[in-house]
């Protein structure tokens, strides 16, 4: 096909099975957009709540629809009025349709040295969502934030963003799970019967993040004694009890910037747990689907 590629798409909501490997136009780069030949793309669980055909924003999917935001490569075409990147430079930032061999940037960043394109593409999306949510919380310096489902690519985000701002972490999370959140700073407890009274054993619970969707909202507003102060990323039913449901992107080039910055002191560090290759797209989406992710999960280009 000339001027096409490769990319993952899906024609129909539904399950993993939906999406499949096609041949596609190039897309190319806009006024204020780069385009790069994409190297890794991040997987997330936004990517398949959109691919069953949740309602997670404003804006209806038109069908058959591209898949991920998160990417990783090398910049091969510059759009007007773009400045400080050139043909060439390895980057890492946000899009749209990135399982691809080439996606299209509105948000990005050069790549810190010694990061390898797989690690990169895990960072934009988990570094937005876990600052965002901080700052929803309204917690600071001092005081002590509950993370249900932590060991995740957000979470792991969250513990060492919060660690880097003074504020203890206390994270749940399963039983094999337990020392690595421990190695990120936080003071780990598992999941399942008796939780609950576990995380009072380990003091005040100032504001609390929901990241897996259990159906825990309800007992999280019982530990930190206030609604405002529980945030879920993935509990749709939230607001109803008057935690907050957060699904909307803050500053995208904000975030990259407090990721390299965060990357460059060696402050930040979210593990591959598995990577895939393009055409096992639909696997890579079970797996994260399946939860227990320890870090995050990666598509090789």
């Amino acid at each position: 096909m000339v001027g096409g590629m490769k990319r993952v798409s899906f024609a129909e909501f539904g399950g993993p099975d939906v999406l499949h490997l096609t041949d596609a136009e190039e897309p190319h780069a806009g006024p204020g957009r780069i385009r790069i030949a994409v190297r890794a793309a991040g997987v997330n669980p936004v990517d398949w709540r959109i691919r069953e055909g949740q309602k997670l924003t404003a804006h209806p999917i038109e069908l058959p629809a591209g898949v991920g935001q998160d990417a990783a490569g090398v910049v091969d075409e510059v759009g007007e009025g773009v400045e400080g990147v050139e043909i060439g430079d390895p980057v890492f930032g946000e899009g749209s349709s990135t399982y691809a061999e080439f996606a299209v940037l509105s948000a990005w960043a050069r790549m810190p040295a010694g990061l390898t394109f797989a690690e990169a593409a895990g960072y934009p999306s988990v570094v937005e969502t876990a600052l965002r949510i901080i700052r929803e919380a309204g917690v600071r310096s001092g005081e002590t934030l509950l993370v249900s489902g932590a060991s995740g690519g957000v979470g792991s985000a969250v513990l060492q963003i919060a660690r880097d701002r003074g504020i203890r972490v206390i994270g749940t999370a399963g039983a094999a799970n337990q020392d690595y959140l421990r190695s990120l700073g936080a003071v780990a407890t598992t999941y399942g019967e008796g939780w609950v009274e576990r995380v009072r054993q380990l003091g005040r619970v100032d504001a609390a993040l929901d990241l897996a969707g259990s159906g825990v909202i309800r007992e999280l507003i019982e530990l930190t004694g206030d609604p405002r102060k529980v945030v879920s990323i993935a509990d749709l039913g939230a607001p109803r009890l008057g935690a907050r449901y957060s699904g909307v992107a803050g500053s995208v080039p904000d975030a990259l910037a407090e990721a390299v910055r965060l990357l460059s002191l060696g402050k930040l560090h979210i593990p591959i747990e598995k990577s895939y290759p393009l055409a096992e797209a639909a696997a890579a989406h079970a797996d994260s689907q399946a939860g227990h992710t320890r870090g995050r999960r990666v598509l090789i280009v």
